[in-house]
């Protein structure tokens, strides 16, 4: 029997307390009736002796509590998941937001998951190709990993988790795709703009029939940014392990998830953390990044692209700083790059896929993969410290061999990393791309790569 109590006492920001209750659980579901008779949603998020403090997922403005009703529903927040949502928009809250009708669900699931078991975890060792060369030549994207994107306010990190979105496919050896591969993307307190700029790219590139996009706008009920990335790790779930699809979840923006934790914290009067964020942020942020990853015995797999903005480019704010020790590497985007006009922006010397090496390699990409990435990857650190170095010293000082290694950083960033927005590299494309790069400079100077892969791969300079 449902309960229902008349002891709502205080309305703070997005929190309401109900007092006198009585067999109340946490992250119970929680329907508010008002005294004009409109019912508003909510879910239990602390428990004392005799009172519930409960989380509203509507607006709290305005809301009157003479008069008002809990009634306390006795189940945790589900949705209803099918695999009709590929194709389909939905809000925050899993409602329909496309015009068309709702979805007939084959289940209902409990948002907040459960943590794979670490026994049944199989280990990420299956490349992912994104169409991007930053990413699949030199932090390569494998199934079941979580690799965030790092940027800064102003760069075009919406462009560029759209692109992956549109682009990301599982390749064969043989360079074709498999075909049971989705996408997920929820989009948390973003612009109205913002949001028609994710829809339309979708349905123009009909990357659509494909993908389930959540969007939760600025103006939105902040606790729907909370729930959020917990409704569409659900989806991508039902999809990966019941429907055997291997799902690629992009978050955007994590930033605008961590500041809906706080304030919802400071309503609550919790003892604040570093920079005002509650202490339990690392435990909260490990309850959305665990939940990627592949099941033995299990066709699917979920991999992670969380997009995060460092507020005043600082990566050692909270966010950023605790997000790196979850997960396994990241990208990051740097404004020079951006203010020099090249796009994606990807700053390749701090940006780090820690299971690269496993997803790459025969059989998985090309033989010449691995030798490659790092040749490319220690002549653009060593053209980068000769470009510095001229700075200071004037190009005259520079040897012939460094000012090989300057021409080939500059080569690198206009021809590697600069891309089209609308441009999808295949592996093949991106480890030519490389050797090109690679004959500026002297055969003597690459020590990183095999001599057959350089008499095999390596252009004739006539």
């Amino acid at each position: 029997m449902l309960k229902q109590y008349k002891t709502v006492k205080e309305v703070s920001g997005p929190l309401l307390m109900v007092d006198g209750i009585k067999d109340v659980k946490y992250e119970e579901m929680v329907e508010v009736e008002l005294s004009d008779g409109s019912r508003r949603r909510g879910r239990v998020l602390e428990i004392t002796d005799k009172k519930a403090v409960v989380q509203m997922f509507e607006d709290s403005q305005g809301l009157e509590i003479a008069g008002a009703k809990a009634t306390f529903l006795g189940k945790t927040m589900e949705i209803g998941v099918a695999k009709d949502m590929l194709g389909r928009v939905f809000d925050g809250a899993g409602n329909p937001k496309d015009g068309l009708p709702a979805i007939i669900p084959e289940k209902k699931l409990d948002i907040n998951g459960a943590p794979i078991n670490p026994y049944a975890r199989d280990f990420p060792d299956d490349f992912i190709q994104t169409g991007i060369s930053t990413i699949d030549g030199l932090n390569t994207l494998v199934r079941g990993q979580k690799l965030p994107i790092f940027s800064g306010s102003g760069l075009p990190h919406a462009e560029f988790a759209a692109q992956i979105a549109r682009q990301a496919k599982v390749v064969k050896p043989d360079g074709s795709s498999e075909g049971n591969f989705a996408v997920v993307f929820a989009a948390m307190g973003i612009t109205f703009e913002e949001s028609e700029f994710f829809i339309n790219q979708f349905k123009e590139t009909g990357a659509i029939s494909r993908a389930v996009l959540y969007s939760n706008l600025a103006d939105d009920p902040v606790v729907e940014r909370i729930t959020l990335p917990r409704i569409a790790l659900t989806t991508a779930e039902y999809l990966a392990f019941e429907q055997g699809m291997h799902v690629l979840v992009i978050l955007t923006d994590l930033t605008n998830y961590c500041e809906a934790l706080r304030e919802v914290s400071a309503a609550r009067k919790e003892i604040p953390g570093r920079r005002g964020y509650p202490g339990y942020l690392y435990t909260d942020l490990a309850t959305l990044y665990e939940r990627a990853g592949r099941i033995k015995g299990r066709k699917g797999s979920i991999t992670q692209i969380p997009v995060l903005t460092m507020p005043e480019d600082d990566k050692t704010h909270p966010i950023p700083d605790l997000t790196g020790y979850i997960t396994e590497g990241q990208i990051m985007l740097s404004r020079d790059l951006h203010r020099k006009g090249i796009y994606p922006a990807v700053d390749v010397l701090p940006s780090l896929s820690r299971l690269k090496t496993n997803g790459i390699g025969e059989g998985k990409t090309r033989e010449d993969h691995s030798g490659v990435l790092n040749q490319v990857f220690a002549a653009y650190a060593r053209g980068k410290e000769a470009k510095e170095l001229a700075v200071i010293l004037g190009e005259s000082a520079l040897s012939e061999a460094d000012k090989k290694f300057a021409q080939f950083a500059d080569e690198f960033e206009n021809k590697f990393v600069r891309q089209g927005s609308d441009e999808d590299r295949s592996i093949k494309e991106t480890l030519d791309l490389s050797w090109k790069l690679l004959s500026i400079l002297p055969k003597s100077e690459l020590k990183r790569v095999k001599e057959e892969h350089i008499e095999k791969y390596l252009p004739k300079n006539d």
